[in-house]
Order: C-alpha cells, then sequence, then structure tokens
C-alpha cells in the first residue's frame, strides 16, 4: 500500500520543530486556535477516563490539552523530530501522552475500535488521500465513539487568507504550508465521512482574528471549519 503521507509537508514541519512550543513563532496560530478548538470537543464529550486518539498530532499542544481534561491520550504522527519535541514538553507540563510514530491507517490494522473519542485538526489538507484518514478513523472508533476534524475550505476567501495572507503577506506561515488544491469543501468531507459509516453530527465555521490572535467557533465555514461526527452504535 503507498504510504498516505506528502514527504514535503513531513519535511516543512520537521523545520519547524525546536519552535513549536513558540508561542511567538511559526505555530502561533496553532497556539492560538487550540481554546477553539478544544472547546468545540469538550462542548460535545466529557473526556474524563476516556481514550483518546489526537491524528496528526504535530508539537502535541491539542494532545497536552486532551490530557489535561483527564483523557487517556494517544497522539500519532510521522514527522520523528516533532514527536521528540512532543515528547520533550511532557518534562515541562507533567502529563500523559504517549507519543507514537504510525499512520492513522496502520493503527487501525492493530487496535481496530480501541477509541471513545478521535481528533484531527489542521490535518487532512496536508495528506495525499484524506478520505483514507477518515476511514482509518472510523475503524478506530468504538461504537458510540466521536471523530472531530478541523480543515480549510476550497474557496477563494480560503485561498486568499490561508495563504495569500497568512504565507506571503504577513507570513505568519513559511511560505508552502498549504496547497489549495488539497483544501477540502465541507461537501466532500460529508461524502467522505458517510462512506466510512460514520455519522454528521455538525459542521461550524472557526474564526481567526491574526491581529487580535482570538479565535472563536461559529460564523461561517468559508475559511476555516470544525467537523464532529459520530460512529452509530
Amino acid at each position: 500500500m503507498k504510504p498516505n503521507v506528502d514527504h514535503a509537508a513531513i519535511a516543512q514541519f520537521e523545520r519547524l520543530a525546536a519552535r513549536w512550543w513558540d508561542t511567538e513563532g511559526e505555530s502561533r496560530a496553532l497556539h492560538d486556535l487550540n481554546p477553539a478548538r478544544l472547546g468545540y470537543v469538550i462542548d460535545r464529550v466529557a473526556l474524563q477516563g476516556l481514550n483518546v486518539l489526537d491524528v496528526g498530532c504535530g508539537g502535541g499542544l491539542l494532545s497536552e490539552a486532551l490530557a489535561a481534561q483527564g483523557a487517556v491520550v494517544t497522539a500519532i504522527d510521522l514527522a520523528p523530530a516533532v514527536l521528540e519535541t512532543a515528547r520533550l514538553h511532557l518534562y515541562e507540563s507533567g502529563l500523559q501522552v504517549n507519543y507514537v510514530e504510525t499512520s492513522a491507517e496502520t493503527l487501525a490494522t492493530q487496535c481496530p475500535g480501541g477509541f471513545d473519542v478521535i481528533t484531527c485538526m489542521e490535518m487532512l489538507e496536508h495528506v495525499p488521500d484524506p478520505a483514507a484518514i477518515i476511514e482509518a478513523c472510523g475503524r478506530l472508533l468504538k461504537p458510540d465513539g466521536w471523530l472531530f476534524l478541523s480543515t480549510l475550505n476550497r474557496t477563494p476567501q480560503a485561498f486568499a487568507l490561508a495563504i495569500a495572507g497568512a504565507e506571503y503577506v504577513m507570513r505568519l506561515l513559511p511560505k508552502g504550508t498549504h496547497r489549495y488544491a488539497q483544501f477540502i469543501r465541507p461537501a466532500e468531507l460529508a461524502a467522505a465521512l458517510r462512506a466510512a459509516g460514520l455519522r454528521l453530527e455538525d459542521v461550524s465555521g472557526l474564526q481567526y482574528n491574526p491581529f487580535t490572535r482570538a479565535a472563536r467557533v461559529g460564523g461561517s465555514t468559508a475559511i476555516n471549519y470544525l467537523v464532529a461526527a459520530r460512529k452509530p452504535a
């Protein structure tokens, strides 16, 4: 099976590994978005004691936030230097996260039905086959389990802000971080969820103001958006 990985994207994230937890560095937008992403999850499910999987965890921003809510967190990524940064940060935070270098597809063959909740944030637009990730997440979920996703919509507004604005004008992100052709429309994501046997529960916009560094859930889905889905019992 051909690996579902964009090696250029992995290399890009590896170069940022040492600065992942720098709130003023290249990952500052992720720091700003993280409370809104976590809020979207905990508004729908109490995480205390649940087995949670964070797919495409990067340096562990969301993984640690989930663990701080009492979840038993496994976090996976394919960028070894970034995972090492995530592991090292646990010494500072005192939290427990099991970081594993593997793919969702591989893990789904090893522990199907192993997780109550899965998060996959700002990751689907960086892989060649996002539907394969969603299908693997469906296999990894327990019945009644929740899947939470966030990604970028394929619209002119998203191109203007996420690529032209963030990468070239404001330089919030390194050039080449995003590829417009890999952005995903909500209808496409909904179709992939149905194909994976999952039930779409919610689609919400995710708003971010880079000047005030404020993020909130709600409003238009034209740029960033969040999705909640559930595996039928």
